[in-house]
């Protein structure tokens, strides 16, 4: 009796490892998306795993799955591509309808006679009216900036756990505002009316990746791209002529203009950049001889 007791118990525990996956693995429980619409899946697999190649299989057990897409290859609008400098790979869905919607596994080939693979499942809903949807799943920022997602849904879900959490470190924040630096931020505002939006404020490089926003047990992916800040410099436009005679130039400090002067033999350029009151400039010349006259003025003119 004993012995048929264990037996059991090892069965139900390989059944229910073939139901969740592994610790190797992870990637999100239960993802939604409009019909005819796309959909990114990141999963995420230990460092182990880097040169193995990785595969999408659809299939409630894990040991009936039919693998349907693999690495840097591509079925008819699916296609896995694989991120070993952040130990995950990504899979790419488009065009999706209901018959798409079921279980699905993230998955990596074990190389060794009787070894089995390895991965981690995730269930997958298609509909006219998903239970959660956003109006953009890729976003940029600036560095120093900020981005904000919107999104909507579903009356059922409107009393649910809302979160915003990054797929890298599962890392989550709830409605309200959290503070991740003294000048970073997230805000997520839950408008009970079937919306709710997302603020992340004082962006920084390493905040780039996946994201999934959640209403209970239900959730959807969004991308973050986050592009360095312009450098601003300033510097003076001057017109280069097609014969210059002669070039006379004349800088003043303070509040008191810079004024470059380039002419032939019948025709001035003036270039002036000057800090606070307005100058007023006065150019007369005669053959090539110009004569330059300085007024504080709110006009500026050429005679």
């Amino acid at each position: 009796m004993r012995f048929y007791s264990l037996i059991s118990s090892l069965i139900l525990s390989v059944f229910l490892l073939f139901i969740s996956g592994s610790e190797s693995m992870k990637t999100l429980k239960h993802l939604t998306v409009r019909r005819g619409g796309s959909l990114t899946v990141p999963c995420l697999y230990e460092e182990e795993y880097k040169s193995n190649l990785k595969y999408w299989c659809k299939g409630g057990h894990w040991i009936l799955c039919r693998t349907v897409a693999k690495t840097n290859t591509s079925n008819t609008g699916i296609s896995v591509t694989d991120y070993p400098s952040q130990n995950m790979f990504t899979v790419d869905l488009k065009n999706l309808s209901d018959s798409d919607s079921g279980w699905y596994w993230c998955a990596v080939e074990i190389d060794g006679y009787g070894t089995p693979d390895d991965g981690y499942s995730v269930y997958l809903t298609v509909s006219s009216d998903p239970a959660v949807w956003v109006e953009n799943s890729t976003v940029i920022g600036q560095e120093e900036g900020g981005v904000s997602v919107q999104g909507f849904y579903s009356s059922g879900y409107k009393n649910k756990v809302k979160q915003w959490c990054r797929v890298k470190t599962c890392k989550c924040y709830h409605v309200g505002r959290t503070n991740t630096s003294q000048r970073s931020g997230v805000l997520i505002s839950d408008y009970s009316q079937g919306s709710f939006r997302v603020e992340m404020i004082g962006l920084q490089k390493s905040d780039a990746g996946w994201y999934w926003f959640s209403a209970g047990d239900v959730g959807v992916t969004v991308h973050l791209t986050v592009t360095e800040r312009p450098t601003t410099t300033t510097a003076a436009a001057v017109t280069t002529l097609p014969t210059t005679q002669k070039t006379t130039t004349s800088e003043y400090k303070s509040d008191t203009p810079q004024v470059h002067l380039r002419y032939t033999s019948s025709t001035p350029q003036i270039h002036l950049r000057y800090t606070s009151d307005t100058p007023q400039i006065h150019l007369r010349y005669t053959s090539d001889t110009p004569q330059l006259i300085y007024s504080k003025k709110n006009c500026f003119r050429i005679i």
